[in-house]
């Protein structure tokens, strides 16, 4: 597995490989778990050269303490990648993504408000600007994300389509631990007790899809049951839509972890 980290170094390694094949992207922060594996035997399944990239973008990142925290294990990511279908791995430095003087951001306004805009200011304005920057250096004719992400989705698809991008996007089903959580790199940071707690949070979604069946409203009964755990802090429970599908979506904050995660509720017709 060849890993790189600069544009140049990139552009070489595709460079025979580019003619004539499908290239996918998958973007992730490292710390990879099934989750992300899964995104890349999609890739692979599609494309004939699947670069998977590793970057923990630092203006994503509302905390200072969030970003120090977040795991990195890039030799293991390359490792897991390549078992999954990767050919290489794209893992840039921070000067080669935010060069000195780097004063250009995309924004992507209405899709990005609400929900995760208000609780993490500024948050889309990394994201969509490092997926842009992604985009550009990679290349790629398909680019994969994950369903738990769903409003991040949602504001990539938006920039794909306001910009006239000439690429696809794929969305990924949420892998999920046998108890339902959401697989998340975030949940290697709960104690054995959060882990626990965490549990709870796809038990309230999967109450709301119940509630929302029986045409009661999803986010008071989910919030009923994350409200028997003092442990857990709610930042909202809200219903969106993405991609015509109506979803209920929740973050909570469990120590000094925080988790995201959305079900279906109404797909479209």
């Amino acid at each position: 597995m060849r890993i790189v980290d600069s544009a140049p170094a990139l552009a070489e390694a595709l460079e025979r490989p580019r003619s004539g094949t499908a290239i996918g992207l998958v973007p992730t922060m490292g710390s990879l778990h099934d989750g992300h594996l899964s995104l890349i035997r999609m890739a692979a399944a599609e494309c004939s050269n699947v670069v998977a990239s590793v970057f923990v973008n630092p203006t994503q990142f509302g905390e200072a303490q969030d970003i120090d925290r977040y795991p990195r294990q890039l030799d293991r990511d390359a490792d897991l990648a390549a078992t999954a279908g990767a050919d290489l791995i794209f893992a840039p430095t921070v000067d080669c993504m935010y060069p000195d003087g780097f004063e250009t951001w995309v924004e992507v306004t209405d899709t990005g408000r609400g929900l995760e805009g208000d609780a993490r200011p500024g948050h889309f304005r990394g994201v969509a600007t490092v997926c842009l920057k992604l985009f550009n250096i990679v290349a790629p004719d398909i680019v994969y994300f994950g369903w738990k992400d769903a409003q991040q989705t949602a504001v990539i698809h938006r920039m794909i389509r306001d910009l006239d991008l000439a690429l696809t996007l794929r969305l990924g089903a949420t892998v999920r631990e046998p108890d339902g959580l959401a697989m998340s790199s975030r949940n290697t940071q709960l104690s054995t007790e959060e882990r626990e707690r965490a549990s709870l949070l796809p038990r309230a979604l999967t109450a709301g899809v119940a509630a929302y069946t029986a045409g009661d409203d999803p986010s008071d009964a989910a919030l009923a049951v994350l409200a028997t755990d003092n442990g857990i802090e709610v930042d909202y429970v809200q219903q969106m839509t993405a991609h015509d599908h109506r979803l209920l979506c929740a973050a909570v904050r469990i120590g000094t972890t925080r988790l995201i995660d959305n079900v279906i509720l109404e797909e479209p017709a």
